[in-house]
């Protein structure tokens, strides 16, 4: 899993969200931090607590063109 931070222009505080590899949110904060790197280490420190094993798949940034090749 990955801890990520992102604001918003309506909103310029960070926020952290905690990610699996399939690219699912799997949680968010709503405590807002004043810098990029507070939000991360806030996030990573959550991760830790939850203590869970991503066991989701990456789904594959390309398509194959098999299909096509049958007719």
């Amino acid at each position: 899993m990955q801890v990520t931070a992102f604001s918003t222009p309506s909103c310029p505080e960070w926020r952290w969200r905690i990610v699996n590899y399939a690219g699912e949110v799997i949680e968010e904060s709503h405590d807002r931090f004043p810098t990029i790197s507070a939000a991360v280490a806030s996030g990573t420190k959550r991760l830790v607590q939850m203590n869970v094993v991503d066991r989701s798949m990456a789904q594959p940034t390309y398509r194959t063109t098999s299909h096509l090749r049958r007719r």
